[in-house]
């Protein structure tokens, strides 16, 4: 019997058949508008369907120009669009699977000075202000909505997903917080409910029955003035009684001020807001958010939380997820660990989506089939990330390899990162790979030095991914046993004493804050949500603790802090260490260290800093020293990670790296 009953039963909603309860959830990849985007966007959704995701949801597409969220961004307006967009459910279908068109309007978080909204009032996340729409503007775009649904049904689609959450124009018409409107348009829930409803009546009418139509619904919009759960509650009959086919759970609008899907969130923290819910209705309802491993989503569906459960990055992460735990094999999976970098992060920085754990994600139309290979023997020197990514591939192509790791565990400055809090994740990714290598058969050495001159001999091909050593800079006194460098901080966390100094304040130095002043209290009630969903918006007051630990985050440069920290995520660790009384300072000139503390110069003044421990996160260099020694004896050898290029530590490129050196070695 297979682990996951419930996730893997079909689903029957009217006359369509899902073969299991997985919703690939809708998540913009960038190849919407890239040349050739819609042939890219065609083989990413295809990997899926061979994957067996039993439903997807495409990235957010337009129905009128005005509501793209860059200007010229994707649409579906037009037969012209229609056409483009018929290779996509054509290669999904040729592989068992299903898909729907997500439409989405961005209102007034459209990035062009075009956009709309209900009353015109500016985003907080947006350079723009919106202008407030004239009736026949909101008559004109309920008929966009409806063309587009007649397109999507015409180039082959199965249904598709109205965006009515995140704070998107729908639910912009929804929330008191962004629609002041006096006419039909606003005021009372039924008039504020009039634009969607009257969009979701018209594509039914249009479709027919046998479309699926599923209406993305804000359960939890987590800003002040967002709707009650009574209006939520009401509006999901409403829904359902206009012939919506599945209620699909929104939490938070982008410019909450509260996590709602990063790596801090802890694992299947929403399944509560779906479970509050489906007593309401008699359609499915779909649980989402933070849900990445198959268990989890048993539990959810077993549990009677949800009809069904969304995951967008563990399915970029992996899109073979399904298959997988078909196999009763989640020890194969590779696991999103929430990160952001190069998914979000890229789309909000206008770049092609991608993953850190997955480097081929969005690459699928362009990467060929692996050839067989004269095999040889590979030394993969190192066992961090690019050192283990390296090591699977190359042995998946056929080489015979061996991993060289000094430490006793896999892992490198990954595993230091998995007692982040947050980042407890990373550990999946190091079981990933090591199931990997094992699965291809790569000999695994722990506690074992590469010995250049014994075991050179044995190998044609040597890859050095000896990764990162801990800079030390030179201050007076930097030898003093108060002391200590990041990597033995994290290991000795629990020894540290009431007041610490940080010396460098890059993203190493955010964590190692975060980690000395992670709150102690319940995570929702330290964010301000209301899990009763008592108040409008579901928040509360945010709980007041302060850390007993005394911080100072220190920056030799002048500036705004927190620079090189990620664009989606960034944001959450600086609202944690103010909540938290961290000091950052900027400007910092470092004088020397003493049994009193660290002497420093800032804001024009002599300080002291009485720390009991002072920990340097000012950089790393790169440990490349068996490079040029391997290369002078003239032996193939290559260098990746952060052996090759320390910087920023970066996993991201580590394992691209790696990756594509084990692809081609």
């Amino acid at each position: 019997m297979n682990a996951y009953p419930n996730l893997l039963s079909p689903l029957k909603i009217g006359n369509v058949v899902l073969k299991n309860r997985v919703l690939m959830g809708s998540m913009h990849t960038g190849l919407e508008e890239e040349k050739n985007g819609f042939e890219k966007l065609a083989a990413f959704y295809a990997e899926r369907a061979k994957g067996e995701v039993g439903l997807m949801v495409t990235g957010g597409i337009s129905p009128n120009r005005i509501g793209s969220l860059v200007p010229f961004g994707a649409k579906m307006s037009s037969q012209s669009d229609c056409n483009k967009h018929k290779i996509i459910p054509r290669l999904v279908h040729e592989n068992g699977g299903k898909i729907c068109l997500q439409l989405l309007h961005g209102g007034r978080y459209s990035y062009h000075p075009f956009c709309v909204s209900p009353s015109g009032i500016k985003s907080p996340i947006s350079k723009f202000k919106p202008f407030s729409m004239p009736e026949w503007y909101i008559k004109s775009t309920i008929k966009d909505f409806i063309k587009s649904s007649m397109l999507a049904k015409e180039a082959g689609y199965d249904g598709v997903e109205i965006m009515g959450s995140e704070g998107y124009l729908l639910n912009q018409f929804i929330a008191p917080r962004t629609n002041h409107r006096t006419d039909k348009w606003g005021g009372s829930l039924e008039n504020r409910f009039r634009f969607p409803l009257q969009i979701v009546k018209g594509i039914r009418q249009a479709t027919g029955s046998d479309f699926l139509l599923i209406f993305r619904l804000s359960l939890l919009d987590l800003v002040e003035e967002g709707s009650t759960w009574d209006e939520t509650v009401q509006m999901a009959k409403w829904l359902e009684e206009a012939g919506v086919s599945i209620i699909n759970t929104g939490i938070g609008w982008h410019e909450a001020r509260m996590p709602t899907i990063a790596a801090t969130v802890p694992e299947n923290g929403f399944s509560w807001v779906t479970a509050k819910m489906r007593p309401h209705l008699t359609i499915p309802i779909i649980a989402t958010n933070r849900i990445n491993n198959p268990q989890q989503a048993e539990n959810i569906l077993a549990s009677g939380e949800a009809d069904m459960v969304s995951m967008a990055r563990p399915l970029l992460a992996d899109p073979y997820f399904v298959s997988k735990a078909m196999e009763s094999r989640p020890d194969k999976i590779n696991t999103c660990i929430a990160c952001n970098q190069a998914c979000l992060d890229h789309i909000f920085s206008h770049k092609i989506a991608s993953c850190l754990v997955n480097p081929a994600a969005c690459m699928e139309y362009s990467i060929k089939e692996l050839e067989p290979v004269n095999s040889k023997k590979v030394a993969v020197i190192g066992g961090g990330v690019a050192g283990m990514s390296c090591a699977m591939e190359a042995a998946k192509r056929g080489h015979v390899v061996t991993l060289f790791e000094q430490s006793p565990k896999l892992g490198g400055q990954f595993k230091l990162a998995s007692y982040i809090p947050g980042k407890e994740v990373f550990k999946d990714t190091i079981r990933y790979f090591t199931t990997m290598m094992q699965e291809y058969r790569v000999v695994i050495k722990l506690n074992t030095s590469f010995n250049i001159n014994l075991d050179s001999k044995d190998f044609d091909s040597i890859v050095v991914a000896t990764g990162v050593l801990p800079n030390m800079p030179e201050i007076e006194g930097i030898e003093h046993p108060k002391v200590l460098l990041y990597p033995a901080a994290i290991l000795r966390r629990n020894e540290l004493g009431n007041k610490i100094a940080i010396i460098g304040a890059g993203g190493i130095g955010y964590d190692i804050a975060a980690l000395l002043v992670h709150p102690k209290s319940n995570w929702f009630d330290f964010w301000g949500i209301d899990c009763e969903i008592q108040n409008r918006g579901g928040l509360k007051m945010p709980m007041s603790e302060v850390s007993s630990k005394e911080v100072w985050l220190l920056q030799r440069k002048q500036g705004k802090m927190g620079r090189t920290l990620g664009k989606t995520t960034g944001w959450v660790l600086k609202i944690l260490l103010k909540r938290q009384k961290v000091n950052t300072w900027d400007g910092v000139v470092y004088r020397k260290i003493d049994d009193e503390g660290l002497h420093v110069f800032h804001e024009n003044i002599e300080k002291l800093i009485p720390a009991d421990q002072i920990v340097v996160c000012a950089g790393q260099q790169s440990n490349d020293y068996l490079f040029e020694t391997i290369k002078a004896s003239g032996k193939e050898v290559y260098l990746i990670g952060g052996a090759s290029f320390a910087g920023e530590l970066d996993a991201k490129r580590a394992i691209s790296e790696g990756t594509e050196l084990g692809r081609r070695i």
